[in-house]
C-alpha cells in the first residue's frame, strides 16, 4: 500500500456499480472531492453474455472520468468496491484476495451488478500496486443460531439486508454518543425500496428480516410477510403464474399495489393534498415498520440504546413520526435520512488504514 503522506492526504477511490450505472466518488481522508453516476445504456450493456463480463466497460468509464476530473491513478492509496453476492461472511471491510475475485466471477449466490465492485476494485488496485477492498456486502450474516430457524426444516431463515447502511449508521450514531458500535444495542430501520429492521448487539446483527425474500414489512414496491395459505391459494388460483406472482410480491408490491407508485415522497404529497387512502396505507406502512421495531427490541431483551430511521424514505418527516409515536417508549429515535453508500465504503477503508479495525480475509464456502 502507498504511503499516505501527501498534500492531500490519504485518497481512496470508491466503485459501486448497479444495474445500469457506476457510481464514482474519490475522497482525500473524510472529504469528498468528486462524486458521479456513471450511466450505461442498454445498447452498451446487450454485448455482454452476463455481469460479470461488463468489468472491462466499466473499469474503462470509471477511469476515464478520473481523466477528466484531473485525478492521477497514482494519487491513488486505496481502492473499494461494493461488496457483491459472496458466501455469507461477518460484518466489516475485507481486502480483496483471488478466492473472492474467483467467487464474483462465479456468481455463487448469483449474479448482480454489485459483484462488479470487487472485481473492478482489483483491477484497479493491481495496475498501481494498491490494496482492494470491499466493506459489509448485503451477504453479512452475523446471525444467532436461534434465529436461523424458521417454523420447518426445509426453510432456514437467511441474512440478506442492507448491512453498509446499516452499519454505517450505527456507527455514526455510536461516535455520536461517544461510544463505540460494539459496545452499544442499536435497532436500525432501513427504509428504501425494501424495508429491513436488524438488531444490532454489540457490533453484530443478531437478527434482521430477510427484505429480499418478502418478511417484514410491506414497502414501497414489496409486499412484506404475508399470510402464507393465502399466498398459496393465489399461486393455485390459475390468476398468476410463477414470475408474475414473484413480481406482485416484489417490485409490484406495497405502495404501488395500493397507490399506483414506488415514491414515497408522491405518496407523502398526496397525503399532504388530504388523500385518505394515501394517508391510510402510508401509515400502514409505518406501522408495520414499527411492529418490527418491537420484535427486535425482544431480540434484544429491552436493552436498546437507540433505535435508527435511515433510507429514503426516512426524508419523510410525518412518516419517521408515526413509527417513533409506537417505539419511543423502547429507546429513543433517530433519523438519519437517506444513505451515502460511497461515504461508508470510503469509511470501511479509513478504519483499517487508522488502525481502527483489522481487515478481514475471504476463505469462501467452509
Amino acid at each position: 500500500m502507498k504511503d499516505a503522506q501527501t498534500g492531500h492526504g490519504f485518497r481512496i477511490l470508491a466503485v459501486n456499480p448497479g444495474s445500469t450505472s457506476t457510481k464514482v466518488a474519490v475522497f482525500d481522508d473524510d472529504s469528498r472531492i468528486v462524486v458521479s453516476n456513471l450511466s450505461h445504456s442498454s445498447e452498451e450493456l446487450a454485448g455482454y453474455a452476463g455481469i460479470a463480463d461488463q468489468y472491462p466497460l466499466r473499469k474503462r468509464v470509471i477511469l476515464d472520468f478520473l481523466r477528466e476530473h484531473g485525478i492521477e491513478l497514482s494519487s491513488i492509496h486505496a481502492v473499494v468496491g461494493r461488496g457483491g453476492l459472496l458466501h455469507p461472511i461477518a460484518g466489516g471491510t475485507y481486502q480483496v484476495n483471488e478466492r473472492m475475485v474467483k467467487d464474483l466471477r462465479a456468481g455463487v449466490l448469483g449474479e448482480h451488478a454489485s459483484n462488479l465492485g470487487g472485481i473492478i476494485a482489483s483491477e484497479i488496485a493491481a495496475e498501481i500496486d494498491v490494496a482492494a477492498y470491499i466493506v459489509d456486502p448485503v451477504v453479512v450474516d452475523e446471525l444467532d443460531e436461534l434465529a436461523r430457524v424458521a417454523g420447518i426444516p426445509e426453510i432456514n431463515r437467511t441474512s440478506i439486508f442492507h448491512a453498509l447502511n446499516q452499519k454505517a449508521v450505527a456507527r455514526r450514531a455510536a461516535a455520536n454518543r461517544g461510544g463505540k458500535y460494539d459496545e452499544l444495542n442499536f435497532i436500525v430501520v432501513h427504509l428504501g425500496g425494501g424495508t429491513t429492521v436488524g438488531a444490532h448487539r454489540r457490533g453484530r446483527v443478531v437478527d434482521v428480516n430477510d427484505g429480499l425474500n418478502g418478511e417484514g414489512p410491506f414497502t414501497p414496491e414489496r409486499s412484506g410477510g404475508l399470510p402464507a395459505l393465502k399466498v398459496l391459494k393465489l399461486a393455485f388460483s390459475g390468476t398468476y403464474d410463477e414470475g408474475r406472482l414473484k413480481k406482485r410480491i416484489k417490485g409490484e408490491g406495497g405502495l404501488v399495489a395500493y397507490l399506483g407508485t414506488n415514491d414515497a415522497r408522491e405518496v407523502q404529497r398526496r397525503v399532504d393534498a388530504g388523500d385518505r387512502e394515501a394517508a391510510l396505507v402510508f401509515e400502514a406502512m409505518a406501522y408495520q415498520v414499527a411492529k418490527e421495531v418491537g420484535a427486535m427490541a425482544a431480540v434484544l431483551e429491552g436493552r436498546v440504546d437507540a433505535i435508527l430511521l435511515t433510507g429514503g424514505v426516512a426524508h419523510s418527516e410525518q412518516f419517521c413520526r408515526w413509527v417513533e409515536r409506537r417505539v419511543d417508549f423502547i429507546a429513543p429515535v433517530e433519523v438519519y435520512p437517506g444513505e451515502d453508500e460511497m461515504r461508508a465504503l470510503t469509511e470501511g477503508v479509513l478504519r483499517v488504514v487508522r488502525g481502527a479495525e483489522t481487515p478481514r480475509q475471504y476463505r469462501g464456502a467452509e
